[in-house]
């Protein structure tokens, strides 16, 4: 069975965590913090619930796979398939009503990410991808995702969460890079991702990334034709500090200048 073949599947997990989501969003909702002394860390009832609900889905659907969740910890991640998922990526937008936020659903084979799709319940966008090709499906209608050229640093756009979330050195690193671009923009979790590679922005810089945050999206990159990666250069799928983009050019100009 070929990644392709869980398409449909993926699609199900999404409809039953967004049913499990949104009666949560934009309600005085209780809000925890799972981070303790190492600061401010979300987690809400939406979060568990939506985990909950796909886990329970995948359990029944296929019981011989492994699961990586954000809440729930792992099970069986020796498995042929494992699942990789983040109910809420941008719990932060979500308690504060803002929608830069969704759901990642992720799916390896043997520990490569090959399929992912992010969904926005809120919004009804979804941005799926294998590697080969990605797609987005949405209000707007459905079309593929495409990352757009962009050689210079001059030329691009920049993404990131926020530099706050990075160490000191990480962020004057990555502060080489924003003061020599076009433009950059905070806040986008997920979604700075997606809009890589819907060709909307050129670069995406992050640190302190966990496989749940990153697996889903790998796929939706490089099958828009992005490139994405540790600072290192080696493999994004277990995290880390990660550089995206659309143009390997682009990429590697980045590069450059976290390694100074």
């Amino acid at each position: 069975m070929t990644a392709v073949d869980f398409a449909a599947f993926v699609d199900e997990l999404a409809d039953v965590s967004g049913n499990a989501i949104l009666p949560f969003f934009r309600t005085s909702l209780s809000v925890e913090n799972k981070g303790g002394n190492a600061g401010f860390d979300p987690v809400t009832a939406a979060d568990r619930a939506a985990e909950a609900a796909m886990r329970g889905l995948i359990r029944r659907s296929f019981p011989n796979h492994g699961i990586i969740g954000e809440e729930f910890g792992s099970e069986a991640t020796d498995a042929e398939y494992v699942w990789v998922l983040d109910p809420i990526d941008g719990t932060k937008s979500f308690i504060c009503g803002m929608p830069a936020w969704g759901t990642l659903i992720g799916l390896t084979r043997v520990g490569e990410p090959v399929y992912g799709l992010m969904h926005q319940p809120f919004i009804g966008e979804r941005f799926s991808g294998d590697g080969a090709s990605a797609r987005y499906r949405g209000p707007a209608g459905e079309r593929a995702l495409a990352t757009r050229p962009c050689a210079r640093l001059a030329d691009a756009v920049l993404l990131t969460t926020s530099p706050r979330l990075m160490n000191a050195a990480d962020r004057v690193a990555f502060g080489k890079v924003e003061h020599s671009v076009q433009l950059s923009r905070y806040g986008g979790d997920c979604y700075a991702y997606c809009m890589l590679a819907a060709g909307h922005a050129d670069l995406v810089i992050e640190t302190e990334i966990k496989p749940h945050d990153i697996a889903a999206l790998i796929p939706i990159i490089t099958g828009a034709g992005g490139l994405i990666t540790t600072w290192e250069g080696a493999g994004a799928e277990k995290g880390g500090r990660i550089v995206a983009a659309g143009d390997r050019r682009l990429h590697a100009a980045a590069m450059a200048l976290l390694k100074d």
